[in-house]
């Protein structure tokens, strides 16, 4: 660095300086209608260059910087609150004032971020700030900048602090161990009838005696000899059963919620689902596509399937192309042989956009379970539900209805062909995707 810009280009005057001079340069119009102020004000200015002297010997040659560092998770998780700690240590035996401006991530477009902190003599402090980021990607937080103040407070020193890191944000995951708490009930939706059936997997679980219904092609013949009584073997429910995610990147999950766009919305339900049936023993894999296929996880239920499907949905990202389902069908077909809960998240604005797909949709579910979910606009439904005061409100609360009961068309023209569906808004999606999976699975239907 050099002598320039140590000593004079990160020196920057303060707001007391400027009143100090100001009341001066008052004191001297005063005194020249009153020249018996002329001495007084001679004095005044000669304290005040002293002081900014001393202040400035004291801020920029006796002054040791402060140790700063900053404290953030290296992974943070998207539409989720995370809490950066910047911890400050004052090395001077008198008390110092700090501005503190931590360069912040572009993706937040902060621009008059600015803290504020008092330390006494070798003191320590922490500041805390929240941040909430609602895009995935690599976000760069840059140095931390400190101006530097004495007690005098005339002048203030600039400091640079080195602290640029690179932060990844994945999909959310802070939430995961609440929604496994949903998975850990037996309570079924309102309606919905739990049945238990007894599988033909070859694990075995106990031999019973036969009571009518039971199947007698499992009769143990070796039990019932000894027992004197008619035995049959009884074999664990099916256990592991096969769930893809399908994530439609097309443009029309490019449409923005609260800062996150719907595909975002998507990723953080489909990671938080994965985690589900792992918890399950559900083996879980994921497909992504748009107008060409996008990436293929094969299910399996390894306990590391959690973390190579955040890596894939970390990549993931939307285009403003149209959604080829026809080849989502193919690749389905091809990749998929066993008949799987696929839960496809995707989005129909309007009845006429579901039909030019509900063909392939129709021979997806002739082979496989197939659940839609789709995107609650509650921007009309609340448009929908306004007062209207005048003409132009009629005719804005007349379209959101018609746009609203296009939306439960569409749930009724996919029940009308047996396709389960279910419609949600964007912060609901989540727990909304978990209970129908639960459901799914304790009705059996699979």
């Amino acid at each position: 660095m050099s002598l320039y810009k140590k000593y004079i280009g990160n020196l920057f005057v303060t707001l007391r300086f400027y009143v100090a001079l100001s009341a001066c340069a008052l004191l001297y119009v005063v005194a020249y209608f009153v020249p018996a102020l002329f001495v007084i004000s001679n004095i005044a200015l000669t304290i005040i260059l002293l002081l900014v002297a001393t202040d400035y010997i004291v801020v920029f040659l006796l002054f040791k910087d402060p140790h700063v560092t900053r404290q953030v998770n290296d992974r943070l998780s998207n539409g989720d609150t995370h809490t950066v700690s910047i911890g400050i240590f004052n090395k001077m035996p008198f008390v110092i004032q700090l501005q503190i401006i931590d360069e912040l991530p572009q993706q937040f477009q902060e621009r008059n971020f600015l803290m504020q902190q008092t330390l006494g003599a070798k003191e320590r402090g922490t500041l805390q700030y929240q941040i909430k980021p609602l895009q995935r990607g690599v976000y760069q937080f840059g140095n931390i900048i400190l101006f530097i103040q004495s007690q005098l407070g005339f002048v203030e020193r600039k400091t640079l602090v080195d602290a640029a890191i690179n932060v990844k944000v994945y999909p959310s995951f802070t939430n995961l161990g609440k929604h496994g708490l949903i998975s850990q009930t037996t309570i079924s939706e309102h309606g919905s009838k739990v049945m238990r059936k007894i599988g033909q997997s070859m694990e075995f679980e106990q031999i019973k005696e036969y009571v009518m219904g039971d199947d007698i092609r499992t009769i143990n013949w070796k039990a019932t000899a000894r027992k004197g009584g008619i035995m049959v073997n009884n074999y664990t429910d099916e256990k592991s059963q096969q769930v893809y995610c399908i994530i439609d990147k097309g443009r029309l999950m490019k449409m923005p919620f609260e800062g996150m766009t719907l595909l975002d919305y998507a990723i953080n339900a489909t990671l938080a689902l994965t985690n589900t049936c792992l918890q399950k023993q559900d083996k879980i894999g994921f497909i992504s596509f748009s107008n060409k296929m996008g990436s293929v996880v094969a299910a399996d239920r390894k306990p590391i399937q959690r973390e190579n499907i955040m890596q894939v949905l970390y990549k993931e990202n939307t285009d403003f192309m149209e959604s080829d389902f026809e080849m989502l069908y193919m690749q389905v077909r091809s990749k998929i042989k066993q008949r799987s809960l696929l839960i496809l998240y995707t989005n129909f604005e309007s009845l006429n956009g579901l039909k030019r797909q509900l063909n392939y949709l129709r021979s997806i579910a002739k082979h496989h379970l197939l659940l839609v979910v789709f995107f609650e606009n509650t921007a009309l439904t609340a448009l929908s539900q306004a007062k209207a005061f005048n003409i132009e409100d009629v005719y804005v609360k007349t379209i959101a209805e018609k746009l609203a009961y296009e939306k439960r068309m569409v749930v009724k023209e996919l029940q009308q062909y047996g396709i389960t569906s279910i419609i949600s808004s964007p912060q609901n999606l989540t727990i909304n995707s978990i209970n129908k999976y639960l459901d799914l699975k304790a009705k059996q239907v699979l």
